[in-house]
This record gives structure tokens, sequence and C-alpha cells, in this order.
């Protein structure tokens, strides 16, 4: 695994500084490239050694990125209040330029995002779908439900109340950007509208759709909806004693399940 490097984009209107990391990028360019999108808190720091196990169970290289806002990367300014489209700009903008910077070229990576993460994946893949080798989304969102909004409203409780601002601190320039950028525009009530699964039909990749049965964000039907609807492939695991977070719940399980699902996909492809 290398250093931390920054990659500078322009974004609505002004220079942005993302945090990357890439992990074995001593491999051979043949070798599948897995882009790592977290979750709607997450960061590089966040996912730990998690990205360096699937690249080596599958053989692959890795960039780990911090969105805007996040991490190492630019905060939001105090005044950039995301709107209802956040994640359509993450995956249409904010991804064409990170790649774009990054000099990828025609390289096809695998998309590997959690929650939000998964959510921008869908996005990326459904709007550019000859530029995608594949996506492992682990408890995307497709539509916003009931119990993830209630859930989301605890977060903003503890956020005023206990110590979880330092926490978050520990892997944010400022928690107050990551933490308030995600948590206002899920709590937005224009939001509660906000659905991307007609926009599922254009993906032509194959998907691996992870979900813990236990997942307090969401329930199953966010991914069993994917499956009918995407113009390629779809697998769906489907974890016991797992919540949201498969890859720190079930970690093996996972690794096992992304690394196979890369490997046959790749043979199957001519």
């Amino acid at each position: 695994m290398s250093g931390i490097d920054f990659a500078t984009i322009d974004w609505r209107g002004r220079p942005i500084r993302i945090e990357c990391q890439w992990i074995t990028p001593e491999r051979s360019a043949d070798t599948p490239l897995i882009v790592f999108l977290h979750e709607g808190l997450g960061s590089v720091a966040m996912w730990k050694d998690f990205p360096a196990q699937v690249c080596e169970a599958a053989g692959a290289r890795g960039l780990v990125f911090s969105r805007p806002g996040y991490g190492r990367s630019t905060p939001r300014a105090e005044d950039e209040i995301w709107d209802v489209d956040f994640m359509h700009r993450q995956a249409h903008e904010v991804l064409p330029a990170l790649f774009a910077a990054l000099k990828l070229g025609d390289e096809k990576p695998w998309l590997f995002g959690h929650s939000d993460g998964g959510s921008i994946s869908l996005l990326y893949a459904a709007r550019f779908p000859g530029k995608v080798a594949g996506l492992v989304v682990l408890a995307p969102h497709l539509f916003v439900e009931d119990k993830t909004v209630a859930n989301i409203e605890i977060a903003r409780t503890a956020y005023r109340t206990t110590d979880l601002p330092a926490k978050l601190g520990r892997y944010h320039d400022s928690a107050d950007s990551a933490f308030w950028g995600w948590n206002r525009i899920w709590l937005h009530p224009p939001f509660r509208d906000w659905n991307i699964e007609a926009e599922l039909a254009t993906i032509r990749c194959p998907v691996l759709a992870v979900q813990g049965i236990d997942d307090e964000y969401g329930t199953l039907a966010q991914i069993r909806d994917i499956a009918p609807r995407v113009g390629g492939t779809c697998e769906l695991l489907e974890i016991p004693e797992c919540g949201h977070s498969p890859h720190r719940d079930q970690p093996d399980r996972v690794i096992v399940a992304t690394a196979s699902f890369i490997t046959n996909n790749r043979r199957q492809t001519p």
C-alpha cells in the first residue's frame, strides 16, 4: 500500500484537493483496478486495511479516495449546501474529473461502493456504461425509506449531544463538513422523493449487490430491486448477523465474494 497522495480537480467553481491512496500500484496494468467509494461519513482512513485485503484476494490494484468534504480532501465551504442531486453530481462530475486527473485513460475500473458510495457507483455505471468493468455495491440506496431517515435523525442527536464530533475528527480534517453535508441533505424534506431505480436500466456491467439482513439503514428491497432493473447480470448476497456495514461486520464473507465475483467475470469477458 502506498502513502497518501492528493489530486486536484476543478469542481463547483473552485479547485478541490482529493485525498487518494493507491494499493499495490506496482502490479501490472492488466490486473483489475478496484476503486473504493466510501459511505456518507467515510474517508480513506476509515476503510482501514479492508481495501488492501480485497486487492490481495483478487490479485488487483486499488484506489481509495475521500470525496470532497471528507477525510483530508478539501472541506465544504461554509456556505456550501448539498442539494437533492448530490450523489448524481459525485457520479457525473467528481468521479470523471478525478479519473482524468489521475490519467486513468481508457482503463475500466471495478467500483466497490458502500452505502452512499454504492449509490454513486450505480449512478456512474448508468451514465458511463462503457467505462466500468463491474460493480460491487454494499448496502446501496436506491430510494429513501422511513428507517433510513429515522436512524439519520438519531445520528443528528448523537452528533449534538455526544463525543461523536471528536471521534469523526480522527478521520476528517473537518468533522462538521463531513457530518452536516451528509446529515442535512438526507433529512431535507424534498430528499424523501429521491429515487434512482429508473436509471439502473442503462447499466451493462456485472453487479454484485451485498446487504446485511440486519441493516439498520435500509431493507433488503434496496438490493432486491437491482437485479430486475439492470441491463447486465446481477448477483445478490444477503448476509445474516450483519448490519449496514458488511465489510466491517462480515469482512471475510465480503472479501471472498468480491474476489470470486471479479475473477469469474474477468474470465467471462471476451
